[in-house]
């Protein structure tokens, strides 16, 4: 056995110099999220409905003690509903929004993989329209015949509806 500290980042996958992301499918596309975002990894269990919100926004979670919202992310991407089933996933997170910081889920399809890249693999996100607005995409990248689109949580779970201040308006 080796004493080479390099051989062993090798061994267990880590990348020093690198970046993890999770991916998940939305509609047989691969998404990317930073994994550091990423509190924990549930099941779909059924929410608590509030009135007046937006189609996407599915409702409320208690985790824990602590009430989350739970954003469907292929309604929130205009894409076609899709019944829940047994690979639908709630991915918990952590949204940054100035100096607050919340915990949410997203709904999606199914998890597929954890990647580690090194920045150099991070294509710039291409400038043009489409379903999800290209400010919430922080790049692209090739893994074998497929893309991954990388996208920034904090940007895409503070926009429109789902904007911090709006939540602490209607707590007032």
């Amino acid at each position: 056995m080796s004493d080479d500290p390099q051989g062993q980042e090798n061994i267990l996958g880590l990348n020093a110099g690198g970046q993890q992301f999770l991916s998940f499918l939305l509609n047989g596309e691969e998404y990317g999220i930073d994994i550091l975002k990423v509190q924990e990894l549930r099941g779909w269990t059924p929410v608590t409905k509030v009135p007046d919100m937006p189609d996407y926004l599915k409702g409320v979670l208690n985790l824990r003690g602590a009430i989350i919202p739970i954003v469907d992310l292929r309604e929130r991407f205009g894409l076609e509903r899709q019944a829940y089933g047994p690979t639908t996933v709630v991915i918990v997170v952590n949204v940054v929004s100035g100096d607050s910081e919340r915990i949410m889920g997203i709904i999606v399809d199914a998890v597929a993989e954890t990647y580690n890249l090194d920045p150099d693999e991070i294509q710039p996100p291409p400038q043009m329209g489409g379903v999800i607005n290209t400010e919430y995409i922080t790049g692209l990248v090739a893994q074998g015949e497929k893309m991954v689109v990388l996208m920034d949580v904090d940007e895409l779970m503070n926009s429109g509806e789902l904007a911090v201040d709006q939540f602490e308006t209607r707590d007032a």
